[in-house]
C-alpha cells in the first residue's frame, strides 16, 4: 500500500494565493505516481504544478523519480515547479494572458 504524499509547507500558502486570483485548484498532492501538487484552472487553461519548499537546500528540493518521469513523460503544457506564492501567481498570469 502506498504511503501518502508529504505535503510541501509552502502549499497551502501557493493554494491560498492562486485562489485569491480567482483560480480554481485541485490539491492532487496525494495521488501518487509522480502526479503534480496541484491543478490550477485560469481563464480556460489547465496547469500543472509541482511544489518545492523553497528554504530547503536544493538537495532536498529535487523531484522524486516518479515526479521526474511524470515531467518527463507528459505530453500536455509542461509541469512548473514553484516555491513560492509570487512565483505561482506571476506563472499562471504569465501563460494566461
Amino acid at each position: 500500500m502506498r504511503r501518502a504524499g508529504r505535503t510541501d509547507a509552502n502549499q497551502t500558502a501557493v493554494v491560498a494565493a492562486l485562489r485569491l486570483l480567482g483560480c480554481s485548484v485541485a490539491i492532487t498532492s496525494g495521488a501518487g505516481g509522480g502526479l503534480p501538487d496541484i491543478i490550477v484552472g485560469f481563464r480556460g487553461v489547465n496547469l500543472l504544478i509541482e511544489l518545492k519548499d523553497g528554504d530547503k537546500v536544493p538537495s532536498a528540493k529535487k523531484l522524486t523519480p516518479a515526479e521526474q518521469h511524470f515531467v518527463d513523460n507528459w505530453k500536455g503544457h509542461p509541469v512548473k515547479i514553484i516555491e513560492t506564492p509570487a512565483e505561482a501567481v506571476n506563472y499562471v498570469l504569465a501563460v494566461t494572458r
